[in-house]
């Protein structure tokens, strides 16, 4: 007969409360055995590994009291923080980091690895791949649940028992189901400007991550390893690196509601573990609406005065108004909660504004080579020719003059040099600060630089010397071939980024009174009028992978250098509003920690555009001032914004460190953001460059 098996095998959570010194002795060395002098393989201080358990990891890392059940079977490196628990026949297998308190159920495979599986060669000869999993803190994963390779699940969700986890999990979201769907929020982010329903609102709206070919029903494949920077994983509760690609591809997915719970119930612990066997099951589902202010107008009460830059109705362009008077800034403060609230905000928006003035000489200061005499956007890079632009608009709109480390006849001379003067282009600059020879138009920094070096020369009282022929050669027949060859569909931010490019390059030309080919300036707004999406009020398709980010980033841009830079009124702007706040719910973009300046200026400036319709107004308002909250924040003394918000998660990232590009956008979104709260007169600014408010010019002869 053979002997029993100890129960703290299978149930280890009390073995160092209850085993005895003997028992103790003989775990103790087993984990010696188990670390063996091994490089990477760390334990810390009361863990517990069956000895029915299989180990066989390249590198192993568990935190304080963190165990390893009977039957569990260990390959790859495996990063656990304290307190984690991997029950029975738990399989954990390649890439794995997990953050504290992470509760693993019987029978869970988290798969941090994958095969290829090309045609002709048979799988078991294909090579393997691994993007890595990364679990936060505070996570509870169900019994039979499966997570598959390149997923990352947020902190405080909840797995529900046998789902099947093929999209990034949100922090606090509860999910289930094979694939895996939202069922509602553990820990609604109310902190955030993200509505509580969220994920549900996305996708019973139009995302289609969840439901993308393949989810749910066979491998997903891995792509290219592409770590983040950041702290490396050490000891229990310290920052770990993200093994999952930065935002060029898919982040925390959405997952959309489902009529049933997506779990059963399970078993019940009754050791005092809860949070290991159960199936995280949740009986009650998510009630929330998915979005049903849509096509409901909302009273505006606000009164509205006629701003400098307001225009009537341009002649000769059939079909375009003149964009409606917006209301100023006291009277959309009449709209917000009155009181207290409103007098916190513009006492923090002041306060912060005092603070960046005072600091923006030191900015400017760290960011100048001196051996190069030319602007770098932080300490560490390179010159580039955005980097000067960026340092006027910041010196203009802090200090009300042009940067003092030259004078203004200098940089004035120095952009004008840059300029081709057979084209008309500013090509980018070398790491010595020479430029590239033989770019035109279509070069992406080309195209930015006709705004960016444009409204810096007019900041500092100048203009382009030479004609810019992207319009000046021009036809009509030319800019709707133009228009049609951009990738609306695969990238429509992309080619949002050229026709802001070509409609600044129309200013600049119309400014100097250069001819401007008959026709060129109807074709362009003729075609977008014509190509609007009537249900998002915008241009471009929203993608599996990254739902209406490409579509809003895209929108702000063309939007940008046509009907708000010319201020000719969008043909359907309650749509836009609506597709702008389904965007703002969703937590890839919008959640804390991973907001950038282009993903929340891509919002801000169109719900400023379109404000004064008063659609869904107290809605955006309170987004606003939400978005704002936060964003006051992130100032770093003396060196101003980062692109990206700062979080722990994103520690080391070149796009968290404060630089001059990140400083300029964010003080134009600060701007947007407090005028649509009503506390822009607080600031004491107002931008006047790239991210001007009011119309550049009119489209009137």
């Amino acid at each position: 007969m053979s002997p029993a098996i100890a129960a703290h095998e299978y149930s280890p959570w009390d073995f160092w409360s209850e085993a005895t010194p003997a028992e103790r002795d003989a775990q103790l060395a087993l984990q010696r055995t188990v670390v063996g002098g091994r490089p990477g393989h760390e334990l810390g201080e009361q863990c517990f590994i069956s000895e029915l358990a299989s180990i066989d990891n390249d590198t192993l890392r568990l935190g304080d009291r963190t165990y390893v059940a009977a039957g569990a079977y260990l390959t790859g490196d495996l990063d656990a923080g304290a307190d984690c628990s991997i029950n029975p026949y738990t399989v954990i297998r390649g890439r794995v980091r997990m953050g504290d308190g992470v509760r693993i159920g019987a029978h869970t495979s988290i798969l941090g690895f994958n095969h290829s599986m090309e045609s002709g060669t048979p799988v078991f000869r294909q090579p393997l791949t691994s993007k890595g999993i990364e679990i936060g803190d505070d996570v509870w994963i169900g019994s039979h649940v499966v997570i598959l390779d390149g997923i990352r699940v947020g902190s405080h969700s909840v797995l529900a028992a046998s789902a099947v986890v093929t999209k990034d999990v949100p922090d606090g979201a509860v999910v289930g189901g094979n694939p895996a769907r939202f069922i509602r929020w553990r820990v609604e982010p109310d902190d955030t400007g993200i509505a509580p329903d969220a994920a549900a609102d996305a996708a019973a709206r139009g995302a289609t991550g969840a439901d993308a070919p393949g989810a749910g029903s066979g491998p997903v494949l891995a792509g290219a390893e592409d770590e983040r920077a950041g702290t490396d994983a050490g000891a229990p509760g310290t920052t770990r690196t993200s093994m999952l690609p930065a935002h060029a591809g898919p982040a925390p997915a959405v997952f959309e509601t489902r009529a049933t719970a997506g779990a059963d119930v399970g078993t019940t612990v009754t050791r005092g573990d809860p949070g290991d066997n159960g199936t995280a099951g949740d009986a009650g589902l998510f009630d929330g609406a998915a979005d049903t202010s849509a096509g409901e107008t909302q009273t505006d009460t606000r009164t509205g005065e006629t701003p400098a830059g307001a225009v009537p109705r341009p002649t000769g362009m059939p079909g375009l108004t003149a964009s409606p008077a917006p209301p100023s800034a006291s009277a959309v403060a009449a709209g917000v909660a009155a009181g207290d609230d409103i007098t916190g905000l513009a006492e923090s928006v002041a306060e912060f504004a005092a603070r960046a003035r005072g600091e923006a000489s030191a900015l400017l200061d760290r960011a100048w080579r001196d051996d190069l005499k030319l602007f770098v956007d932080r300490p560490g890079v390179a010159p580039t020719v955005r980097a000067q632009g960026d340092a006027v608009e910041i010196a203009d709109l802090l200090l009300g003059t042009a940067p003092t480390r030259a004078s203004v006849a200098e940089q004035v001379r120095r952009l004008h040099k840059w300029q081709d003067p057979s084209t008309g282009a500013v090509a980018p600059l070398d790491a010595s600060g020479r430029q590239a020879e033989g770019l035109g138009f279509s070069h992406d920094d080309v195209a930015y630089h006709v705004l960016s070096t444009g409204y810096a020369l007019d900041l500092l009282g100048s203009a382009f010397p030479a004609p810019l022929t992207w319009v000046t050669a021009a036809t009509p027949e030319r800019v709707v071939a133009f228009c049609e060859s951009l990738p609306w569909a695969s990238d429509a931010w992309g080619a949002g980024h050229h026709i802001d490019g070509f409609g600044t390059a129309l200013l600049w030309t119309r400014r100097a009174g250069h001819p401007i080919p008959s026709g060129v300036e109807e074709a362009l707004f003729g075609w977008l009028l014509l190509n609007t999406d009537p249900q998002t009020g915008m241009w471009g398709t929203e993608t599996a992978d990254r739902g209406l980010l490409p579509v809003v980033n895209g929108f702000y841009r063309a939007s940008r250098g046509t009907f708000a830079q010319f201020g000719v009124s969008l043909p359907h702007p309650e749509r836009v509003i609506d597709t702008v706040l389904r965007h703002a719910r969703d937590p890839r973009w919008f959640a804390p920690g991973e907001r950038n300046a282009c993903n929340v200026l891509d919002i801000a400036h169109p719900l400023w555009l379109t404000r004064a319709t008063g659609y869904r107004g107290d809605e955006v308002r309170d987004l606003a001032a939400r978005l704002l909250t936060d964003a006051v924040a992130t100032w770093v003394p003396g060196a101003g914004f980062s692109f990206r918000e700062p979080s722990p998660a994103t520690r080391g990232l070149a796009e968290t460190e404060p630089g001059l590009q990140g400083t300029e956008m964010w003080l134009a979104i600060i701007w947007y953001l407090a005028d649509l709260a009503g506390v822009s007169g607080a600031l004491g600014y107002r931008p006047r460059g790239v991210h001007r408010p009011e119309p550049a010019a009119t489209l009137r002869p």
